[in-house]
């Protein structure tokens, strides 16, 4: 793709071509805005067992659980075709980067990872809210809602038939999760319990395991966040800011991946390879369309 095409102007035949790697909640909702989207196209879809030898794309979603991401971003990466992908175990999010920028280096292609809403879009709120009061506190208070991250951990465990993960905010960033699971015939409460309480993304907060008959009778995907930052402005204190959202959780996340998927296309067009967050990316460049068109309307 030339230096100097505007992606929002670009003919069918230049359509950014995007293939999904999963097909669970998020990739079903990533097939949908990848549909919507002025300047995209379906790829293909693909499962953790199909070959991947044969993707023709220019992008790929990578909308496996979380752990699984790191493998398949690498090959992809490695045969040059850029990713995009919903990380979300914060405390390993450096360690992906700097694997991922070094195959993409290499390969000539970009990986954008942890593109969820958390950490993703509302990494982006924060850093906006710190660049208006660098001196001072954020709070983030996630849901009340489902989390999809934790809940694919607990389903992950032995014995576990089902599961759903609650996040309960309780104020100043604490949160409480609620791990509502459906056992598997003959399996121990006790040993589900200890296994679901061990795991990194429930060791750092309050956590509660139910088991419970049916999981199906109380899932919900939505969820939301209220992002609070009390900082100070140059010398001035008591500067205010808050973000609220309530979202439904799977959709947010593959439209978020979709957008990013259009800012790979524009680093790797620009010859600016590697893995990056977020935080790193230019805001315009997630927006379809050129870029006099979105610097009038928005600036």
């Amino acid at each position: 793709m030339a230096h100097e095409k505007d992606l929002g102007t670009l003919k069918n035949r230049d359509m950014i071509k995007v293939a999904i790697l999963g097909y669970g909640n998020i990739g079903r909702a990533a097939e949908e805005a990848v549909k919507a989207a002025p300047d995209m196209e379906l790829a293909g879809v693909y499962h953790h067992d199909d070959c991947l030898d044969c993707m023709d794309a220019d992008v790929a979603l990578v909308c496996t659980p979380t752990r699984e991401v790191q493998s398949f971003a690498t090959v992809l990466a490695g045969r040059g075709i850029c990713t995009v992908d919903s990380f979300d175990i914060h405390g390993q999010i450096w360690h992906l980067r700097e694997s991922l920028d070094a195959v993409c280096q290499a390969h000539k292609s970009v990986s954008v990872i942890s593109a969820g809403w958390d950490p993703g879009s509302d990494s982006m709120v924060r850093a906006i809210l710190m660049a208006l009061a660098p001196k001072g506190l954020t709070y983030t208070n996630f849901g009340p809602g489902r989390s999809m991250g934790h809940t694919v951990a607990a389903k992950s465990k032995p014995g576990v038939k089902n599961a759903l993960s609650m996040t309960i905010p309780l104020g100043t960033g604490i949160h409480r999760r609620m791990v509502y699971v459906e056992l598997e015939e003959g399996a121990e409460f006790k040993a589900v319990e200890a296994a679901i309480l061990a795991d990194d993304y429930f060791a750092h907060d309050e956590t509660h395991v139910i088991e419970v008959e049916s999981v199906d009778a109380l899932n919900n995907v939505a969820h939301g966040v209220n992002l609070v930052r009390n900082g100070v402005s140059g010398n001035t204190h008591n500067q205010r800011f808050e973000f609220n959202m309530t979202i439904n959780n799977p959709a947010l996340t593959g439209q978020v991946m979709v957008s990013c998927a259009r800012a790979a296309m524009r680093m790797k067009a620009r010859g600016s390879y590697g893995a990056k967050t977020m935080i790193e990316l230019a805001p315009i460049d997630l927006l379809p369309g050129s870029t006099q068109e979105n610097v009038r309307a928005l600036v």
